[in-house]
């Protein structure tokens, strides 16, 4: 039996729904490319080292080009949130960011004109990208917001908000204590339990034992980096690296 990653018929038809159709004449096999695909994320290959049985290299590389135009659209967003929709569970959200590292041949911090950067950013560890993060109560992922490495939590749970389910609960470290934070999220009906900074004059109250349950969330990220082109970032299109999250989360975490 080959070791190669090969998706099932039936993960085939869970994902089939978010694929665009064909314009013209039909795709090569979906799922022997895609396959391919995840199979050189995973392991952080270049496409000229992706073994043959996923076909062509330059057929693997050239519908990973066109599967750009897939990320500017969108879709592999859509793939990972529309599976979490139907399989999460929301009672328990959790919150949390994680460093990833760029290689030299991402790092390019030029900005074109009008365009947002490579969202990377210089921090003690060097070269980064920050990945925000909510996941449900058992650390499955449900939404990402990329950043440069040098920008802080709140930037990411501030943008993260809208995209919240209506939770009982919301777990968070010491960097998400923030009265505005904690206010809106009473706004929405949702409970933080998130223990006070030091530096606070009163401290917080919180449940603890509720609170051990947020090592999900990290475990969670470090299961993504076990995936190469994940844990290091090769790609200066940052929407191509977030769509090599998002298809990392979705074959993880709800596939």
């Amino acid at each position: 039996m080959s070791d190669l990653y090969w998706l099932t018929d039936e993960q085939m038809e869970r994902l089939r729904p978010f694929f665009p159709k064909s314009n013209g004449r039909p795709r090569v096999d979906d799922q022997r490319v895609l396959s391919g695909i995840i199979f050189v994320n995973r392991n952080g290959l270049r496409w000229r080292d992706a073994p043959k049985d996923y076909g062509h290299a330059k057929t693997l590389y050239n519908r990973w080009k066109r599967w750009k135009r897939w990320s500017e659209a969108g879709v592999f967003v859509r793939m990972m949130e529309g599976l979490a929709a139907v399989g999460a569970d929301p009672r328990t959200v959790m919150i949390d960011a994680t460093y990833l590292k760029a290689h030299r041949t991402a790092s390019s911090l030029a900005v074109k004109k009008g365009g947002l950067g490579r969202l990377i950013g210089r921090t003690k560890g060097g070269m980064n990208t920050k990945l925000h993060a909510v996941a449900d109560a058992n650390g499955r992922p449900l939404s990402f917001f990329l950043t440069a490495g040098q920008v802080s939590d709140y930037t990411g749970a501030a943008a993260l908000l809208d995209e919240l389910p209506k939770a009982q609960w919301l777990l968070g470290d010491r960097g998400y204590d923030a009265d505005w934070f904690r206010d809106v999220l009473t706004a929405k009906g949702i409970k933080p339990c998130i223990p006070g900074r030091k530096s606070r004059n009163a401290p917080v109250r919180h449940d603890k034992r509720r609170y051990r349950r947020r090592n999900r969330i990290e475990i969670m990220f470090g299961r993504l980096k076990d995936w190469r082109r994940v844990a290091t970032r090769y790609d200066r299109c940052p929407t191509v690296f977030f769509s090599a999250i998002a298809l990392a989360a979705t074959v993880l975490f709800w596939l």
